[in-house]
């Protein structure tokens, strides 16, 4: 029984990168390192109530390539450092700055 809804993506081509999960730059001050929001809709296991749940990711961006507001897709590595086991799979979407 599976509630999590949380979002996998397919690439260009069809195939489902395995374990990726597609979120939004929250930020990119670091070197190498970005945060990734990544929302889904989950369902209560008591109440039933469908509700909305976010989960941070941190993944490594090799070439600083991504930007605060971009939506972008990450897939799991091998662990990095104590929480960055992510890395940036590409970016789908470009922020359009105000």
């Amino acid at each position: 029984m599976s509630d999590n809804t949380a979002t996998t993506t397919q690439s260009t081509t069809g195939q489902k990168a395995k374990g990726a999960r597609t979120g939004e730059v929250a930020t990119a001050d670091r070197d190498k390192t970005i945060k990734v929001v990544v929302s889904y809709v989950a369902k209560h296991p008591k109440y039933g109530k469908y509700v909305r749940r976010r989960t941070v990711l941190h993944a490594h961006d090799e070439g600083n390539q991504a930007q605060v507001g971009d939506r972008v897709e990450v897939v799991p590595c091998k662990p990095m450092s104590k929480t960055k086991s992510w890395t940036l799979s590409r970016v789908l979407e470009k922020h359009q700055g105000d």
